[in-house]
């Protein structure tokens, strides 16, 4: 696939000093598309409202919204201007709801299907916290989402731990009382111990922006017939492009959250083979496939390539088939990257942090861009074992 369906729904009013960070996209209500956008850089003093008081920059950032009622072929900006970084974005009970930061972690809801925003209210008062646009996990009532928090000033990049977060789609989510967290989960420890055998191969591994995935076939090793379970895919720094890792965060009849280790046989499971892992990616469920999607960089060598964006399957988390390229940037430091994945229909709509030749480089982007893989069902090799 190439770039002609490509259409640009956010441009940058600065290329060189605003950027255009952490594309959301949600299907509302009614068949509206919901995409949300992050402004950073050292350019946002410029921006008219206000921003977020810890930011990419110290001038802060800003989560701009926009809708588009005609699948994506056309996109409205919304009015809101929220002071918000790394935002996450869903639907639960009659509302759409944002989850991000400003240093501290905040929530905000839409009534309106997307056109007006609460004040962003407080979940968490103490800093410091991170992710990108991941998916969660709602199931029985409830969701399930992971939001990454500091493990200490001055730890090495990208020094975060997952926090598993929890609450019932029927309360008011930006309330603090609604959620229940998890401790976090240092990866440290792991990451320390597997230097034994050479992996990883960097100074200073980690994980981050981490997605919550749930294990639908009953066949499947890790799978919880108890339902209280849902698996934690994660972004390495780790010096390889196909390594990711996974954790198994658990909701305990009591009610208290917790994240740890998935039993293996003799071991404990926590390096696996994920396409593009060294940089972000984004995973959905196709029931009427059973197999999962996932938007991810294309990347041919040992190095963090973004140019290139695909999409992928597979019936496990484990063997993985790519589908097709989605988009290409026209040099290397255009950027197709980061994106945010959603099934609609038979169709599946895409939103990329992307960027042209005035972005400044392939990490800072000028560009939001949406597109559409039709049909993408079609795509399944048939030989593939299926689950």
């Amino acid at each position: 696939m190439n770039n002609t369906n490509e259409k640009i729904i956010y441009a940058s009013p600065d290329p060189k000093g605003i950027y255009l960070y952490t594309p959301a996209l949600i299907e509302g209500f009614d068949g509206r598309l919901v995409a949300a956008v992050d402004l950073g850089g050292p350019g946002t003093d410029k921006l008219t409202g206000p921003r977020s008081t810890l930011g990419d920059y110290r001038t802060g950032n800003q989560v701009r919204v926009l809708v588009s009622d005609d699948k994506g072929e056309t996109w409205t900006e919304t009015p809101a201007r929220l002071p918000m970084m790394h935002e996450i974005l869903f639907k639960a009970g009659n509302a759409l709801y944002m989850v991000a930061h400003s240093g501290i972690l905040l929530a905000t809801k839409s009534l309106d299907n997307g056109i007006t925003w609460s004040e962003p209210s407080v979940l968490v008062n103490q800093p410091r916290w991170h992710q990108s646009c991941a998916n969660v996990d709602i199931h029985d009532g409830r969701i399930t989402l992971v939001y990454e928090k500091w493990i200490s000033d001055g730890h090495p990049w990208p020094g975060v731990a997952p926090v598993l977060m929890s609450a019932s789609v029927d309360d008011d989510l930006t309330k603090p009382e609604s959620w229940t967290f998890s401790e976090p989960f240092n990866p440290d420890p792991l990451l320390e111990a597997s230097r034994q055998s050479g992996i990883p191969i960097v100074k200073d591994p980690g994980v981050l922006e981490t997605a919550t995935v749930r294990i639908h076939d009953p066949r499947h090793p890790l799978y919880d017939p108890t339902g209280q379970s849902v698996a934690l895919l994660m972004r390495t720094h780790s010096g390889f492009t196909d390594m990711g890792a996974i954790l198994k965060g658990t909701r305990n009849p009591d009610g208290s959250l917790q994240i740890s280790q998935y039993k293996m046989g003799t071991g404990n499971l926590f390096f696996i083979h994920i396409p593009g892992a060294n940089i972000k990616f984004h995973i959905q469920y196709d029931p009427a496939t059973k197999l999962y999607w996932m938007l991810h960089s294309h990347i041919g060598g040992m190095v963090a390539e973004r140019q290139q964006l695909a999409l992928s399957y597979t019936p496990d988390l484990f063997r993985w088939n790519l589908a097709t390229i989605v988009a290409t940037g026209p040099k290397a430091n255009a950027a197709r990257h980061y994106a945010t994945g959603m099934i609609f229909g038979d169709d599946y709509l895409v939103l990329s942090r992307s960027g042209d030749e005035f972005a400044k480089n392939a990490h800072d982007n000028n560009l939001t861009t949406f597109h559409n893989v039709k049909d993408f069902r079609q795509l399944v090799n048939k030989e593939l074992d299926q689950p």
